[in-house]
Formats: C-alpha cells, structure tokens, sequence
C-alpha cells in the first residue's frame, strides 16, 4: 500500500499535476532521494513482519531471530542518517528561511529510528545470549 501511494501521489501533486512521467521520476532529486531514504525503512518492516510471523508459527529460533533485529538495527541507523543528511542540508543551504517545520519532523523521526535502533539492539543481545547458553 505505501510503496503503491508513493508512485502514484507525485501524479497529483499540485507542482506535478501536468508534468510527463520523465519530469515526476527522473528531474526532481527530491523524489529520488525520498525513494532512496525509504529502502531502508521497507526492508526493516519486511524483517519485522516476518520475524513476527516465525514468532506466530513458534519457527522462530534465536539465531533467525536475532538475524532479523539485527538487519532491523542497520536499517533503523541507515535511515537515521538518510534523515539526518537533509536535516543538516536544511541548516547550510536554507539558513533565511523558515525551516521548523521540517527540522521538527526530522528530528522526530530520527528519535523514533534511535530509538528503534537501541530496541532491536538490546533484544537482539538478549537472544544471542539465551541461544548461547541454549535456553529458548
């Protein structure tokens, strides 16, 4: 649903409401980086559900499990720094305008990415050392 709403919500958008398909997708960077930026986000909702799913069926062990959270924490980091990198662009290049808005939003994202990141971290430390010691 969210990869579908972001191919087809450029076709509507008020900027690029009459533009051809080569203007929406290949002239305007801001759109390519938000494709970029949102890879890490998809495959760490990939792993997340299916890690729920092996939770579902009782399959899930703790190798394959702490397998997951760990993809989960690099792409909770990738993305926190695919946040950052506007963030910081937004100071340099924009230092006149008004910028808090988009500062917020940022700033607020890359909180809940951390702190994913430090949740999938922590879990993922607590199942390696139960599959070391052999409980689960």
């Amino acid at each position: 649903g969210a990869v579908a709403f972001m191919l087809w919500e450029p076709h509507v958008e008020g900027r690029n409401a009459q533009a051809t398909l080569f203007d929406i997708y290949f002239k305007d960077p801001f759109l390519a980086y938000a494709y970029l930026a949102s890879t890490p986000f998809f495959v760490a909702l990939y792993q997340a559900f299916t890690l729920l799913g092996h939770i579902e069926k009782n399959k899930a062990s703790p190798l394959n499990s702490a397998r997951a959270l760990r993809t989960i924490k690099y792409c909770a980091l990738a993305l926190t720094g695919l946040i950052a990198a506007p963030v910081a662009y937004l100071f340099i290049a924009r230092p006149g305008d008004d910028i808090a808005g988009g500062v917020a939003m940022g700033l607020f994202l890359i909180i809940v990415s951390g702190v994913v990141a430090a949740a999938a971290a922590v879990i993922e430390r607590r199942l390696r050392a139960a599959g070391d010691r052999g409980r689960l």
